[in-house]
């Protein structure tokens, strides 16, 4: 048990390094006109992440989750293939990459990295964590229930991302 929750210690941190990268990219985006879309569901999408990471914790601790070999471990390579993929697109969309929807009008769309293949490789990377991260430590409950809210959210969230980029993105 005490290694899974440093597993979610190490996701809790890697998740405040990407807000560190997230608000230097929001100065860069805004010194360039960047304009801001979906802030209304920002919260919830912070408070999502965040519940997750308790919810993991706490399933396993009350609800006495054991840890399964068969299930766990290949959940867990699925997890760190999420974050290997969230970085690759932090990598490629550099200064332009946020947790938040900013676009700088005019700017192109980038068809590097990941973006050759998905649309929205990211949203990949977030959809497989939430189900797998819990799944860890057989959390299945959690895993279902941030599944369904986090397809929810990204229903919401991709909309915004496509409208925003539809109207920014050059002719």
């Amino acid at each position: 048990m005490s290694w899974y929750a440093l597993l979610l210690l190490a996701v809790a941190a890697e998740r405040l390094a990407e807000l560190v990268v997230a608000r230097r990219n929001a100065a860069w985006t805004r010194a360039r006109a960047g304009v801001e879309h979906g802030r209304g569901h920002y919260p919830v999408m912070v408070a999502l992440h965040t519940a997750l990471l308790v919810c993991c914790l706490l399933e396993v601790l009350l609800a006495d989750r054991p840890f399964l070999p068969a299930l766990g471990l290949p959940m867990l390579a699925l997890a760190l293939l999420a974050q290997a993929l969230r970085w690759w697109c932090i990598a490629t969309l550099g200064p332009y990459w946020n947790t938040r929807v900013i676009v700088v009008p005019g700017a192109r769309l980038v068809g590097a990295g990941p973006y050759r293949f998905l649309q929205h490789p990211n949203y990949v990377a977030v959809v497989v964590e939430v189900a797998a991260l819990p799944l860890v430590h057989s959390a299945w409950l959690t895993a279902l229930v941030f599944t369904v809210a986090n397809a929810m959210l990204l229903t919401v969230r991709v909309r915004c991302e496509n409208a925003a980029l539809t109207q920014a993105a050059p002719a």
